[in-house]
């Protein structure tokens, strides 16, 4: 996850009071439109958390705005000076500008600008991983957002994004996340990328599956581990779940008929992990 090797350039410090700003613009471009995220390979992410935690993870940064509360809190200033050491260029708004950037009545007092990073499958190398989650066409972006930080959080290696999913770098998936998207590796890929890969997966590959009979806590999982969940809607296709060693369920007793993905995707990662996770 270590950023670009450009060469180093020092970035400056640049006051904008004008709402037609073109860097407001780009920023206002890159929050509403998944076009313009993928055309220039930079994405959004609000708040001084998410500042703090790409600057920890050396991650690339275009943008870092401030707003006037940011100037004097020592946290955003070494943030602030982090990032221009990179070569990012730090912008001081007015909270009026910081509004109409965001399209928000109360912003963040901090807004960055970063590069986007994605792996390929041929990229991933499963050995000494821990467990990893594919996701097939995943639609919605909290939820995404939700299983990125939930993967953070039991120690997972990565995420996989199969055929066509919502965009990770859109700011509801990126606020989902609560910073664990600088620290968890994304890869996007193809369902034939897919199949070839979790056909050579060193561990257990498992899928929840509505043909899944065997209870999720049941399975002698062996990392690296691959769990595969299917859409929100449709579920995993037959031919993922094929792609499987194993294809499981989770119980349910009440009126419910499903889970949320997020949900789901949370309990079979703790069981998966279960005795290798301490207090």
């Amino acid at each position: 996850m270590a950023h670009s090797g450009k060469p180093q350039r020092i970035g400056a410090v640049k006051q904008i009071t004008s709402h037609s700003n073109p860097i407001v613009k780009e920023i206002k471009g890159l929050i509403a439109q998944r076009k313009h995220r993928s055309q220039s390979g930079l994405f959004v992410a609000e708040g001084l958390k998410l500042a703090t935690d790409a600057m920890a993870a050396d991650w690339g940064v275009r943008y870092l705005a401030l707003g006037p509360e940011a100037r004097d809190n020592p946290i955003a200033q070494k943030a602030a000076a982090t990032a221009k050491a990179r070569g990012a260029l730090i912008l001081e708004v007015s909270n009026a500008v910081m509004s109409a950037m965001t399209r928000k009545d109360n912003p963040q007092m901090v807004v960055g600008v970063y590069e986007q990073k994605t792996l390929s499958a041929r990229e991933i190398d499963p050995r000494g991983g821990t467990v990893w989650v594919a996701l097939d066409r995943v639609r919605d972006p909290g939820n995404l957002g939700t299983i990125i930080r939930t993967v953070d959080a039991v120690g997972g290696s990565g995420v996989m994004l199969v055929g066509d999913c919502t965009d990770p770098f859109a700011v509801e998936a990126v606020r989902a996340t609560m910073g664990s998207l600088f620290h968890v590796p994304l890869a996007k890929m193809s369902k034939d990328d897919f199949k070839d890969l979790a056909g050579k997966w060193p561990g257990t590959v498992a899928a929840t599956h509505l043909k899944g009979s065997v209870d999720y806590r049941t399975p002698d999982y062996q990392e690296p581990a691959l769990l595969v969940m299917g859409n929100e809607q449709k579920g995993l296709e037959d031919d993922m779940a094929d792609a499987c060693s194993t294809l499981i369920r989770i119980p349910q007793t009440g009126q419910a008929d499903s889970l949320n993905l997020a949900v789901a995707t949370g309990i079979a990662l703790y069981e998966i992990r279960r005795n290798l996770l301490e207090l």
